[in-house]
Order: C-alpha cells, then sequence, then structure tokens
C-alpha cells in the first residue's frame, strides 16, 4: 500500500493540475505551442545529459541510440504536432440528416483535462515525452510517472521539466511501487500505461476503479515471418537490425522468426554475418546496450537454460570471441533453433537479444496458428511475393505491421500506434494522438425555423403522416 505522504504529495500536483484546467478549459493554439516549444527545448538543449543519464540507468546505452530511437521522434513528434496543431483545432462541420435540415451538426475537440503517463525503462525519454506531445498538444495538463529501473533519467527529467513547466502545466513524479500504485489509483481524465500485459492488467483494474479511460501500449510477441521470396542476407541484416536495438529491450522487436522448412541453416549463417557487420565486437563496443539490470540478465539466462534442457540448440553468436563478463550484462545474440510451445522462450516476450527461429511447410499453418495466438503489438513480412504478403495481411491481427523491415511503422507521425488485444488498446501518435486525449463533442445546432415541432403531441393523423415519410428517408 502506497504511503500517506505519497498519497498526498500526487494528491496535491493532481490538484493543481485540476483546478488550473477548469480555469482555463479551452488553451489556445498559442498557448498549446508555446508548452510543445519548451518541451522540445528542454530536450534538444540536454540531449547530452539525457543520454548519459539513460546510459548510466542501464549500465551502457550508446549515445547514438538514444539519439536516433528517442530524442530525434519526440523532437519529430513536437514540430508535426505544432504545424498541424491549427487544423486539428478547428471545428468541423458533420452532415445533417434530411429530417433534420436546415438544422446544423458541429464536432469540438476539447482537453479531456488532466492526464496521467506511466513509462516503462525501455525507451524512458520517448515513452515520457511521446505520449505528453499528444497530451499538451489537445490542451491537457500532464503528470508523468517514469520507471524507478531509470532512476538516473528520472531524476534529470524531473529537474528539467520543473525548470521550464509550472507544476499544473506538465509535472513528473518520481519514486518507486508504492509512487507507482497511488499513481494510477488517481481520477485522470485519461490514463496511458506503457509496460508489460502483467502490469497491464493490475492498472487497468485500478482505473477501472475510477472509469479512467485507458490507454494501454503493452507488447507481446511480434513475430517476423520470412517468405521463401525473400532475399535472405537482406532479411538477415535488417532482422538483427530490428531486434539487437536497445539489445533487444523493445516491446516492438521481433520475437521470433518464422522460415520456410530448409531455409533456417541459411537464415542462421546470415544472422552470423548480419550481427558480425552490425556488432564487430559486442562486451566492448560502445553501440551495444547493456542488459537494464542483473535481474533482467539473470531471467534471459534462464530462459536459454530452459531451452537447452528440453532440447532447443542453442547459438551465441560471438563475432569478436570475447570474453563476456557478466557484471557489465552485455548479452550475446542468441539463435534458438528447436524451439517448441513448452518451452519458456515460446510463452513469455523475450524482452533481449535471443531470437527463436522456427519453421514452417505452409503459410496457410502459419497464420491459422497466429489466429490462435494472443494479438502482438507487431508483425513483420519479408519477401516479394505480393500473393503471399496479402495473405499475411488480411489474414492476421496486430498492432500495426512493417513490411520488409523492422520498427519503422512505430515512428510514422501520420499513421495511427497502438496494439490490439493482449498487446494494448487504444492509439497514439499525431492527430491519432490529439484525438485520444480529447473530447469530440457532437453540436446539434436547431435551425430559427424546424420541421421538428411536427413530432411533438399531441400524436394524431399528421404526426402518423410526418413518420411515414421520415420512414422513407432515413
Amino acid at each position: 500500500m502506497p504511503t500517506a505522504s505519497t498519497a498526498a504529495h500526487l494528491q496535491r500536483i493532481f490538484q493543481i493540475q485540476r483546478t488550473a484546467y477548469l480555469q482555463e478549459i479551452l488553451p489556445d493554439q498559442k498557448r498549446r505551442a508555446d508548452r510543445l516549444g519548451r518541451l522540445s527545448r528542454l530536450i534538444e538543449r540536454h540531449g547530452r545529459q539525457i543520454g548519459a543519464a539513460i546510459s548510466a540507468d542501464f549500465g551502457h546505452r550508446s549515445p547514438h541510440e538514444t539519439r536516433m530511437a528517442e530524442i530525434l521522434p519526440v523532437i519529430g513528434a513536437i514540430q508535426y504536432a505544432k504545424r498541424h496543431l491549427g487544423a486539428w483545432m478547428q471545428p468541423r462541420r458533420l452532415r445533417t440528416a434530411v429530417p433534420f435540415r436546415p438544422a446544423q451538426n458541429r464536432l469540438i475537440r476539447q482537453p479531456l483535462g488532466v492526464v496521467g503517463i506511466v513509462a516503462p525503462w525501455s525507451f524512458p525519454l520517448l515513452l515520457c515525452a511521446g505520449p505528453a506531445v499528444g497530451a499538451l498538444a489537445a490542451g491537457n495538463r500532464v503528470m508523468i510517472k517514469p520507471s524507478e529501473l531509470t532512476p538516473n533519467f528520472a531524476a534529470l527529467f524531473g529537474d528539467l521539466v520543473a525548470a521550464d513547466f509550472s507544476e499544473d502545466e506538465l509535472a513528473v513524479v518520481d519514486g518507486a511501487e508504492d509512487l507507482a500504485r497511488a499513481f494510477v489509483d488517481l481520477p485522470f481524465d485519461h490514463l496511458l500505461f506503457t509496460g508489460s500485459s502483467r502490469v497491464g492488467r493490475p492498472v487497468a483494474q485500478a482505473a477501472a476503479r475510477n472509469l479512467t479511460p485507458l490507454t494501454l501500449e503493452l507488447g507481446g510477441k511480434s513475430p517476423a515471418i520470412v517468405d521463401a521470396s525473400a532475399n535472405i542476407a537482406k532479411v538477415a541484416l535488417r532482422l538483427a537490425h530490428g531486434k539487437l536495438l536497445n539489445a533487444g529491450q523493445n516491446c516492438l522487436a521481433p520475437d521470433y522468426a518464422l522460415v520456410p522448412r530448409g531455409l533456417e541453416d541459411d537464415l542462421v549463417e546470415a544472422l552470423r554475418t548480419a550481427i558480425g557487420r552490425l556488432y564487430p565486437r559486442l562486451v566492448g563496443n560502445p553501440d551495444y546496450t547493456s542488459i537494464i539490470s542483473d535481474r533482467h540478465f539473470a531471467r534471459l539466462e534462464a530462459l536459454l537454460d530452459d531451452a537447452r534442457e528440453k532440447g532447443a540448440t542453442v547459438i551465441a553468436v560471438n563475432p569478436g570471441r570475447e570474453t563476456v563478463d557478466p557484471s557489465r550484462r552485455k548479452f550475446l545474440p542468441t539463435l534458438v533453433l528447436g524451439a517448441t510451445g513448452e518451452m519458456r522462450l515460446m510463452q513469455e516476450e523475450i524482452f533481449g537479444p535471443i531470437l527463436p527461429i522456427l519453421v514452417f511447410d505452409d503459410l496457410t499453418d502459419v497464420v491459422a496458428g497466429l489466429g490462435q495466438c494472443d494479438r502482438p503489438l507487431a508483425l513483420y513480412w519479408f519477401g516479394e511475393d505480393a500473393e503471399q504478403r496479402e495473405r499475411v495481411l488480411s489474414g492476421t491481427m496486430s498492432g500495426g505491421v512493417t513490411i520488409n523491415d523492422c520498427l519503422w511503422h512505430a515512428v510514422q507521425e501520420n499513421a495511427p500506434f497502438g496494439g490490439v488485444g493482449a498487446s494494448g488498446t487504444g492509439v497514439c501518435h499525431g492527430e491519432y494522438g490529439f484525438r485520444t486525449f480529447s473530447k469530440e463533442k457532437a453540436v446539434f445546432l436547431q435551425a430559427r425555423r424546424s420541421g421538428v415541432r411536427l413530432l411533438y403531441p399531441p400524436y394524431g393523423v399528421l404526426f402518423r403522416l410526418v413518420m411515414a415519410v421520415l420512414r422513407r428517408l432515413v
């Protein structure tokens, strides 16, 4: 249970933001653009500090990876939002059904109020600031709870936000699990949680107690399907990059690969080559990220031990033939052949640089099998056969898809991003995020002269005639 002081601290900030929202329910475009601009400048000015703090939390994280996968996407999202903000805020005129003309229908978008964001440790800046872009653009007040596994980043980001934003606009609250539990218990006007499905369930239950609208960005076992028509060397390079970004600690990373029987050895050799090209050495390589904690490192080792014991072939890829020092938490990229459904490796989201390679004989079986699984956050398909590609696209369900590569569908600001079923609910990015954090309110504007008076009582012959006419019109 959260302590009384923790709950009181959060409640104080929440009330400050709720009061500020009620005093300015509909901030104008200039106010919203100013808040977005301050967030952008904060990140640009302190990008190196942010990268260093994240690296310290991981044990080591490439600053280039942080810039590419976190800083640049957030800055891009802010610039996109500022460019389109005026259009997003405009009331929309909607078609009015014939019986009610000349009345008018309009749609206006209003901020919901106070938005809560719970971020994970995998991409701490991106998953704190990214959703905040949509929430601020929509005119909301925002409270952010970073992960307790990234304390250096959380402290720095909290200080930077406090220096550039008043507490009633944007606030970062830092603390351990007791604070997280108290945070999701607040009666937010919208709550966005990014993390595992295991934690997402109690978060959803907490939100339900307050009837809080909820966006869940979870994950799952995202498959990569390799068609017989694919160029294996090209597939391997793109698959290796998608899997090893952030050392696989990425909810969008391909969780396992499916390849036609007879091509599995070719894919293994191509992946060995691709990994060596991307990371000629691993343990001492500044481009290769460490696993976030000793506990997560031990979990990955346990997954491999379980797979070995149950008959799988485990292939560690070590291009530089380095000695592995577990204290540095650099986990070798590992390929697994012969994985089966009873192995933990195929039951849990891996969240590390381990790639099971499964074989199939018929694509129909793959599509049918995926239909029996939890719906993943992402699906990847590699190949040149358009007919087979369409079979996969039309026959499977996932949060999003990238064809002939990995990850990139998730950084398109003009496209929605979000899971489905066990991989999440709700969407964000661009206008979709703006709409998530807005109330789209329908407004019916009655005309000065209106025929609906013919529907008033007392009901008689005229009423029946009018109803007969309406029946033909609708």
